[in-house]
């Protein structure tokens, strides 16, 4: 969970197993602020990391995700993980659960790649209703076979086009 990557004991020892350390940007933090999280996890010896977006905090009940996030992150040195299933969620929405907005998972993953994300994290659920928990934030399998076919292709794009503008013009 986000509200993990405060947890210093926790990253630290995280940190001495030598395996990926995969830390999630609290919705309360700016991500300029994830510099203090990786200083934890170098401090421990390991080079390991990648970096999660997940959203930010925008009044009660709502996050809002800014694309910003992840180039600011990546400045850090490491790769940079969008978590869509969890950047549209309404926490406390559905006043004892979480609720969320499921349909705008596509528009956030493209605006994602578009900003350069390194990978994808999208939760998915055969009958997302069925679903124990995250049901209003989970994507259907069905659904998702699409989007990640579109998502490789945008993000083949960012990475070749943008970097080379040269392919444009083909």
């Amino acid at each position: 969970p986000a509200f993990l990557c405060r947890q210093t004991d926790l990253i630290v020892a995280a940190a001495r197993t030598s395996c990926v350390i995969k830390v999630k940007k609290g919705q309360f933090m700016a991500p300029w602020d994830m510099k203090n999280v990786v200083r934890k996890i170098l401090s421990a010896g390991n080079d390991q990391i990648i970096l999660t977006e997940r959203g930010t905090s925008f009044g009660y009940n709502n996050l809002v995700s800014d694309p910003r996030s992840i180039p600011i992150m990546q400045s850090l040195g490491f790769p940079v993980c969008f978590d869509a299933s969890h950047s549209i969620q309404l926490p406390g929405g559905r006043g004892e659960t979480s609720g969320g907005e499921r349909a705008f998972i596509p528009t956030l993953t493209r605006a994602a790649l578009a900003a350069g994300c390194d990978c994808l994290f999208i939760e998915s659920h055969p009958d997302p209703q069925a679903a124990l928990s995250d049901k209003d934030s989970v994507m259907d399998f069905n659904d998702l076979k699409e989007l990640l076919f579109f998502a490789k292709e945008l993000y083949r794009m960012v990475r070749t086009c943008f970097k080379e503008p040269a392919c444009m013009e083909k």
